[in-house]
């Protein structure tokens, strides 16, 4: 027993004596987001559903962030952050344990910051919290996220890189390597983005380039280093789930906020490009042209009001118009703590390919609502969906 707590002492001392040289901090923190949700249209049979749902604003989770002082303005930094589902308990991100993010690296003040893990790209980064969705989540987002505004996607296997902000100026830069042997680019993703900020002015644009893995057969679904924007699952009548199969899927984006007084306005544009190969399920390319506007009121310093409006045409395999209006309010009855109402309804009108219950591709049916990345499948053209939630922070 001696031996033993002399050595646990002489331990606490070796661990004193390396704090006193470096710095280093770990926090915990988290956010929970709960609601009674209602959508109208939920279901391919055309049924309503009530049900609780969790993560509207913003999605579930809890993490550890850490960073240690190396000396001379370096420090190493990681991240572990889990997404969970409220209502069970259940593991988010396809089961992952540290499914939202998992990553550690090197930040400096002077060249800027390098990670390397789980991660997400550029573009979520900088053009996505200048939109609509960057504060009121799904419920604002892209129709079926086919542009991943709502953050869908998450890149595996990533090395990325952030510069410092150079007067308002600041860029990044991400590459994803494959892992398939013999085939570097197989499964590979890479992105770059770029945003500028001065005053009450902010715009940022970028661009995202995801490969799916090559295959010498007709591919039945997504695997690659990124995770896809496929919300509806692998059967239904989701948006761009017919294109699960595409060689490859590349996002430009764009977008620019104005604060003046209390309003908050801003445009936002995106091109999504779904291409197929000779083992896709697909011939045509399908392309998907985004725009966005938004508008923000602070009604006082606790209330926020928005509203939104997005426009989202496909062409090329499909040709179908989505038209998605979207409004929220939200009261802060603390700094960690609020209560928000949010509310959105689509409607589309067009042509857009089916996906067979077996999970192959079908023909081309009538284009149906499906609001934001929620995934539920209206057996219309039309859907809506309100929420009444709280959002707590720790």
């Amino acid at each position: 027993m001696k031996r033993f707590a002399l050595s646990a002492f002489s331990l606490a001392l070796l661990g004193a004596a390396g704090t006193a040289h470096a710095e280093s901090s770990v926090t915990l923190y988290g956010l929970l987001d709960q609601s009674i949700q209602f959508v109208h249209n939920a279901t391919p049979e055309g049924g309503n559903l009530w049900r609780m749902f969790g993560g509207n604003l913003q999605g579930n989770r809890f993490g550890l962030r850490g960073a240690e002082d190396l000396g001379g303005g370096l420090k190493a930094i990681f991240t572990l952050e889990n997404g969970f589902d409220i209502n069970n308990g259940r593991l988010g991100q396809g089961g992952r344990m540290f499914g939202r993010q998992a990553f550690v690296g090197l930040t400096g003040d002077s060249w800027g910051t390098v990670t390397a893990g789980r991660q997400f790209d550029p573009v979520v980064d900088m053009v996505q919290p200048l939109t609509g969705g960057g504060y009121w989540g799904s419920t604002f987002a892209t129709p079926g996220d086919v542009d991943n505004n709502d953050n869908s996607s998450r890149t595996n296997s990533s090395i990325k890189y952030l510069s410092p902000v150079f007067a308002g100026f600041q860029f990044a830069g991400m590459y994803a390597l494959g892992g398939v042997a013999g085939a570097t680019g197989s499964g590979q993703t890479w992105a770059a983005a770029a945003s500028y900020s001065a005053g009450s002015f902010d715009i940022a644009a970028g661009y995202i380039h995801m490969d799916n893995q090559a295959s010498d057969v007709l591919r039945t679904g997504w695997t690659s280093t990124s995770d896809g924007m496929f919300d509806g699952g692998a059967t239904g009548l989701s948006i761009n789930n017919a294109y699960r199969t595409a060689k490859s899927v590349g996002i430009a984006s764009v977008a620019a906020q104005y604060q003046i007084a209390l309003f908050t306005i801003n445009l936002s544009y995106s091109n999504a490009q779904y291409k197929p190969d000779a083992a896709s399920a697909f011939l045509t390319t399908q392309k998907y042209n985004v725009g966005r506007v938004y508008l923000g009121y602070q009604l006082t310093s606790a209330t926020m009001l928005g509203a939104g409006y997005a426009y989202t045409r496909g062409t090329g395999d499909a040709s179908a118009t989505y038209n998605q209006f979207s409004l929220g309010a939200d009261y802060a009855v603390s700094k960690r703590t609020d209560f928000y109402l949010v509310a959105a309804y689509q409607h589309a009108r067009g042509d857009q390919r089916d996906t067979n219950a077996d999970g192959t591709n079908g023909g081309l049916g009538e284009a149906t609502a499906s609001i934001g990345s929620y995934g539920n499948q209206s057996n219309t053209n039309s859907q809506a969906i309100v929420a009444l939630g709280i959002r707590h922070r720790f």
